[in-house]
Parts: C-alpha cells; sequence; structure tokens
C-alpha cells in the first residue's frame, strides 16, 4: 500500500507544480527547505537564517511570505546560508526537495 501512496503522492505534486507559475514554485521549494531547516537546525535558527536572505519574508511560523524580484537568486541565498552552518549535510537533505522541482532548473 505504501508504494500506491507514494505514486498517488508524487502525482498530486505534478499536478500542483503544473498549475504553479514559476515563483509559485520557488515560494513552495523555499517553504520546503526551511521546513526541513527547521527540523534539522531548530525552529528559531532556521527562521532567522532565512530571514537574513535579502528578498526573502517568512513569518514566524517558517511560513514564506515573499521571496523579492529575483527568487532564483534568493533561493541559492538560503541554501549558501544553510551550507555555511551545516555543509554537506544540507546540502544533502536538500538533494531529494530539488528534485520535485525539476522545471526550475536549479544547479545543485
Amino acid at each position: 500500500m505504501g508504494g500506491l501512496y507514494t505514486c498517488y503522492s508524487c502525482i498530486v505534486i505534478r499536478i500542483t507544480h503544473y498549475f504553479m507559475d514559476e515563483k509559485g514554485q520557488y515560494v513552495a521549494l523555499i517553504s520546503e527547505i526551511i521546513k526541513k531547516q527547521t527540523v534539522i537546525l531548530g525552529p528559531e535558527i532556521a527562521i532567522l537564517k532565512a530571514r537574513s536572505v535579502s528578498g526573502l519574508m517568512v513569518d514566524n511560523d517558517g511560513k514564506v511570505t515573499g521571496v523579492g524580484d529575483n527568487p532564483k537568486e534568493t533561493l541559492q541565498n538560503l541554501v549558501d546560508q544553510y551550507v555555511e552552518l551545516s555543509g554537506q549535510i544540507v546540502k544533502n537533505a536538500l538533494g531529494s526537495i530539488f528534485a520535485k522541482y525539476p522545471d526550475l532548473n536549479i544547479n545543485k
């Protein structure tokens, strides 16, 4: 049953991304990254680091409310902030998230 659920989840994610504009995909991607880093680093550090990224707006719960004029650059700056803290651990943790957004052509 787990395999069926996983396939269903993949289909729902792909359909959702298909109807999302590019900026919406960046918001979703950045939100997932912050959520994952909240688990790894703790909410205070994860949100504090996210808020230090120019153009990125994050509420107290870690929800992304803005990504600035260049969301691709905002994403890269966010990843750089987290990598600066945790290095390769962050890169490995983010690989599965990036895989969900193949249309964004992200440098990993």
